[in-house]
């Protein structure tokens, strides 16, 4: 089971957080976005973890972005649709692996 956080924004439209990912465990923030927002979003990670953003519907999973092993990556999120967005980074070494995610939003 992943650890999920709940995205809450500041009065910027910001959200940063900062977490230890353990080992072989999921980490994920989670918010409920509108259609037509852009999210940049950047994390950099202590030690390559796996990452993405997704979201469900029905039984299927949609990956707007997906990233193997990486430490640092940066990009955005354009919302098509409104639902809950999670960005989610596992980690496969045998040590936790520190972690700071920024999202930053705005309108289309």
């Amino acid at each position: 089971m992943a650890e999920a956080v709940d995205i809450t924004w500041d009065t910027a439209g910001r959200f940063e957080h900062t977490v230890s990912v353990a080992p072989g465990k999921p980490v994920e923030v989670c918010g409920k976005l509108p259609a037509r927002v852009k999210v940049r979003w950047d994390y950099r990670a202590a030690a390559p973890l796996d990452f993405n953003v997704h979201y469900h519907v029905g039984k299927s999973i949609v990956f707007p972005a997906k990233r193997s092993a990486a430490v640092v990556a940066q990009g955005r999120l354009d919302t098509k649709v409104e639902q809950d967005y999670c960005w989610m980074w596992t980690n496969k070494a045998a040590e936790p692996a520190a972690l700071t995610v920024r999202l930053a939003r705005g309108q289309s």
